[in-house]
């Protein structure tokens, strides 16, 4: 399994991205998609999670902030990520059956 993802960048305070997660997994549609998060010096954490029906699950500290959503027909999760924070900087990465994508960083300023 190869993921890839992407769009992280520099935002303020605030600010917004949208993450994408892509994947040539035939099996794509039944799978539950995770993110998780890494902050510098902190352990790697659970952003939030999409199962193969559409429910999704938020870490507290996103809940109505952040929204996880998938496209079976291109094979890619993605996370909506609003009203960023400084404390939401860290590495981003998105994890199906066990295997980790490369991150993409989000920094945002205050």
């Amino acid at each position: 399994v190869q993921l890839q993802a992407s769009g992280g960048g520099l935002v303020q305070a605030g600010g917004s991205l949208k993450l994408s997660c892509a994947t040539h997994l035939a099996a794509f549609r039944y799978i539950a998609i995770s993110w998780y998060r890494q902050a510098p010096k902190k352990q790697r954490e659970l952003v939030a999670n999409i199962s193969a029906s559409g429910s999704a699950n938020y870490a507290d500290s996103v809940k109505g902030r952040f929204t996880i959503s998938r496209d079976n027909t291109k094979k890619t999760v993605y996370l909506q990520l609003n009203s960023l924070k400084p404390e939401d900087t860290a590495i981003y990465y998105c994890n199906i059956q066990n295997v980790w994508g490369q991150g993409t960083k989000v920094t945002v300023s205050s």
